[in-house]
């Protein structure tokens, strides 16, 4: 069942040094809760739209499908799902993965733990990445002028991140929007394992904002071979690049990019 992704609003504009009033589209933002397994797992707020995608990425970011094989995935409730208004979405396994460990709590940029920690537990559960053939600076560069001409949710509204994939030459192969830039990558690393396209070893991950410690796991977890953003990376998504072997581009806009991991 396709979801509305935008709401219209009626609005009052200044301009000219009155107000007018006019409509509005805006993006629609709702909680999606995952369970795996039958337990629940997350709740994230995201926008409607490729759930099946954004929980089978989010379930693999986590490590929760190590060795597991997805069997089903759909909506659910304690009703038919239009009572949870597809809210609730199940991700079915053959059970050999790890005992999932719930994030119930309010997710924030802070982890709690240092940044050499971070990146000591993360290589302690991901293996480096193989060496591979590195994207050219010239081709990063491009990257957001190609993507942003399939982002058609931030034409709508201007209120959403995207992610996406693109391979060697730069030509975009699935983009994802979100109001959330981590739900974009879930939904764009979803995609690619639903496919049996993972590990991403020959492609190039794209965010439309910054890059941050989490976009550096995500993109190291999915086997990315770079990562570019528009924005800045932070310190530790650079650490974090570095210790993986991730190619990671940022300020790619104007037809310039800084290269920050080689």
């Amino acid at each position: 069942m396709a979801r509305s992704r935008t709401e219209r609003f009626v609005t009052g504009r200044l301009d000219g040094g009155s107000v007018r009033r006019e409509p509005d589209t805006l993006i629609v933002e709702e909680p999606l809760s995952i369970r795996l397994d039958d337990v629940l797992v997350a709740t994230t707020m995201r926008t409607p739209g490729h759930d099946f995608e954004l929980a089978a990425g989010f379930c693999h970011a986590e490590g929760w499908l190590d060795g597991a094989a997805i069997r089903r995935i759909r909506y659910c409730g304690e009703g038919p799902p239009v009572e949870s208004e597809f809210n609730v979405v199940s991700v079915e396994t053959d059970g050999k993965g790890p005992p999932p460990a719930p994030r119930l709590g309010i997710t924030s940029s802070a982890c709690g733990i240092c940044g050499s920690e971070a990146v000591e537990r993360l290589a302690e559960t991901l293996a480096p990445l193989p060496e591979a053939e590195r994207f050219e600076p010239a081709t990063l560069a491009e990257l957001p002028d190609r993507m942003r001409d399939l982002q058609d949710l931030f034409d709508a509204t201007g209120a959403v991140h995207a992610a996406g994939a693109a391979d060697r030459s730069g030509k975009p192969l699935l983009v994802r929007e979100d109001i959330g830039r981590h739900n974009a990558v879930d939904k764009v690393v979803g995609r690619l394992l639903l496919d049996g396209a993972l590990p991403a070893t020959s492609l190039c991950l794209y965010v439309s904002g910054r890059a941050s410690f989490e976009m550096a796991q995500k993109a190291w977890a999915a086997g990315f071979s770079a990562l570019v953003a528009v924005s800045a990376p932070s310190a530790l998504a650079v650490q974090t690049a570095r210790s993986a072997g991730l190619q990671l581009g940022g300020f790619a806009r104007d037809g310039t990019v800084r290269i920050y991991a080689d």
